[in-house]
């Protein structure tokens, strides 16, 4: 395929001309590995089918099982399982030149829940039982807390009900970040059937129009929140099974709501019984080997090798898998920054340099590429969102522009910003131009989603938005009618925060699970330092329901916010622009999608007559107010006064401590 000499993303941007030469380089990458792709199997979809050549299957015209392992290091494989009382040397496999090891059973021999593992004599002579790459299904021994996989053939597969949903019919996410096993009340791990039934119905009442889900890929520590994975097929099995997780799609499509997967395609597990970890004994295959190359330094996990062939299909299989067996409308990819640099993240970006030298893993790029590319052949519409720190120009931008073709980014910097403005500083002492500046400097074409929080700040050893600003007495004076300071201040800031952040910082909006009410205390897995306690692992729904409690006013709020930015088209708009920065009163205003939104964040004085510019001529009517009484608040605003402009073309507001106000022309 013929490039153009310039590509599409330095006429966008001419500040990336001096890169011109990177950018062709990392395209031409990509051409390469896509005709590699194409030779060897005719079509990249094709090349992503590999869980119908791997793994266990049926041949289809015999019905034997065929079983196939990529082990290219090994010196034997033995497939082992019920089916020959675990004999490591009754069933030999035999392998190609490839390293593609095969054996074939007859069609009685291998049924439904029967557990089975693959005996591998490595490259190093050792051998080792390990569960099947491809599996698609595992069991764990709740007494050894042995791992197994599972032959996974019901007689009776999921037959779904609402086929013709399609994920193009979200114009703009609103992402409702969650986690299946902590989704529950009660002290233990909860299900998929109890998720679909309990807590899709309340996504779908609030106006969230995504589900993001966490932790679905097999990981064998539940608390590593399902970033360590170490069966990259099979849903977890904690939270039920393949049918209760299809159900549980299908139920969110009926609903109206797209279904997210939190891919971890960053790194693995180290575990070599459960993982992928020297599969073959050679220190390598799927990862990187040797001592700097083949562990993360925070995370303490193994690295894929991206530029291996094998390992690309691999990976790009898996995201088919889960679009097309699932029905997934998306996938939000975890640590992308960590891929896309050979420093994972730690060294600064100081210049766009840092975006094309060679710290950069080109073969990471390569991958993303691609899989963002197949994502849209397999779901058309579908978002596809990175989770990346790094602000790589074209992170969002089509492949043929030398982008990296994700649909959204998460602006990452917003809820650090938020946390950090908390911790260090006191309301008088937040600056208004400092806050516009951080919720606006972004790359404009490049679609952000835009979040004051998610779970990275529920997490113990961190706090959210509202356990920040309001800690203890949220165990003592959320009560309706009971006087607090701390919680009117903490409630009132919560709501400017969260209106603010979804206003003016990006074209999509996240939130975790129970933020928006501001559920109270972390999020603490069961672990041996908590005496494996489900305490923290939970989410108090009865809290928001209790009528006598102001956790419903958040909520309240919540779901107006997020009225008010599907029916204004709000976050679709273009960019947010500002009306007024008032450093001494604490007061700004800025336009967005005709709306004005207006927000005093002084917490002392009321500013009566406050002047300041109109995006337009005519009568204005409050559509949102943050001191209403159905969101907890005193009422003090009119909604039915018309607040006309002066002939100078500004507007004479009454501003009230630590509230929020949009208004429209409507």
């Amino acid at each position: 395929m013929r490039r153009p000499p310039i590509p599409g993303l330095v006429l966008a941007d001419s500040w990336l001309e001096p890169y011109t030469r990177e950018i062709l380089a990392r395209l031409r990458l990509y051409d390469s590995r896509v005709e590699a792709l194409r030779k060897k199997h005719g079509s990249v979809m094709e090349a992503a089918r590999g869980y119908a050549r791997m793994g266990f299957n049926r041949d289809r015209k015999t019905r034997e099982w065929v079983y196939r392992e990529w082990a290219p290091g090994a010196r034997g494989l033995f497939l082992i399982g019920d089916f020959n009382g675990w004999d490591r040397e009754a069933n030999p496999m035999t392998a190609d030149d490839a390293g593609n090891w095969e054996i074939r059973l007859p069609a009685d021999t291998l049924r439904h829940g029967m557990r089975v593992k693959v005996h591998v004599v490595g490259a190093d002579g050792k051998g080792r039982d390990r569960i099947p790459a491809w599996i698609r299904y595992t069991e764990q021994n709740p007494e050894t807390y042995d791992y197994c996989g599972l032959i996974w053939e019901p007689a009776t597969p999921y037959r779904w009900k609402n086929t013709r949903w399609t994920p193009a019919r979200i114009k703009t996410p609103l992402i409702y970040e969650a986690h299946v096993g902590m989704a529950g009340e009660e002290q233990r791990i909860h299900t998929y059937a109890e998720f679909a039934e309990h807590v899709l119905p309340r996504i779908a009442r609030l106006g969230y129009n995504a589900v993001q889900l966490m932790a679905i890929q097999e990981h064998p520590y539940y608390g590593s929140f399902g970033y360590h994975v170490s069966s990259f097929f099979a849903p977890c099995n904690r939270f039920g099974t393949p049918e209760d997780l299809k159900k549980l799609i299908d139920t969110a499509h009926g609903l109206g709501l797209a279904v997210l997967l939190d891919v971890v395609h960053s790194h693995a597990v180290k575990n070599t019984a459960e993982g992928l970890n020297d599969f073959d004994g050679s220190g390598g295959q799927y990862f990187h080997a040797g001592e700097r190359d083949s562990r993360h330094p925070d995370w303490d996990s193994c690295l894929f090798d991206y530029g291996k062939p094998e390992v690309q299909e691999f990976l790009l299989s898996n995201l088919r898998w889960w679009l097309e067996e699932y029905r997934f409308d998306g996938l939000r990819f975890d640590g992308v920054t960590s891929m896309l640099y050979l420093h994972h993240g730690h060294e600064p970006f100081t210049d766009l340099g840092c975006y094309y030298n060679d710290r950069v893993n080109v073969d990471a790029v390569t991958y993303l590429q691609l899989a963002t590319t197949l994502a849209q052949m397999i779901r058309p519409g579908a978002i596809v969102v990175a989770e990346d720190m790094s602000g790589m120009p074209g992170m969002c931008r089509p492949v043929d522009e030398g982008g990296l073709g994700f649909t959204h980014r998460l602006a990452m910097g917003l809820p650090d910003y938020w946390i950090k403005l908390i911790k260090e500083k006191k309301d008088e002492e937040w600056s208004m131009g400092d806050m516009w500046h951080t919720l606006t400097n972004r790359r404009y074409g490049e679609p952000n989603i835009t979040y004051a929080e998610s779970h990275d700040q529920a997490l113990v050893g961190d706090k959210t938005i509202a356990f920040r600003l309001m800690d203890a007495e949220m165990y003592t004076h959320m009560a309706c009618g009971m006087e607090s300071l701390i919680i009117e201040r903490g409630m009132a800031l919560h709501k400017m925060i969260r209106l603010i952040t979804l206003a003016a910082g990006g074209e999509g909006w996240l939130n975790f699970m129970g933020n928006e009410f501001g559920h109270p205390e972390w999020i603490d897995f069961p672990r041996e330092g908590n005496g494996n306690s489900y305490l923290y692992c939970r989410r108090q729904w009865s809290l928001v329901d209790n009528e006598q409690l102001r956790y419903r006013f958040l909520h309240a709020f919540d779901a107006a916010m997020l009225r008010l930015a599907k029916e204004y088209d709000l976050l679709n708009s273009p960019p947010a622009r500002p009306l007024n920065m008032d450093e001494k009163n604490r007061a700004m205003a800025f336009e967005r999608a005709g709306l004005l939104f207006v927000f005093h964040w002084g917490g002392e004085n009321a500013l009566p007559g406050y002047l300041l510019p109109a995006p337009e001529q005519g009568a204005w009517r409050v559509t949102l107010d943050s001191d209403a009484t159905e969101f907890g608040g005193l009422g003090r605003q009119n909604p039915e006064v018309n607040h006309e402009t002066r002939d100078d073309g500004t507007i004479a507001l009454y501003l009230l401590p630590r509230t929020a106000m949009v208004l429209s022309r409507k």
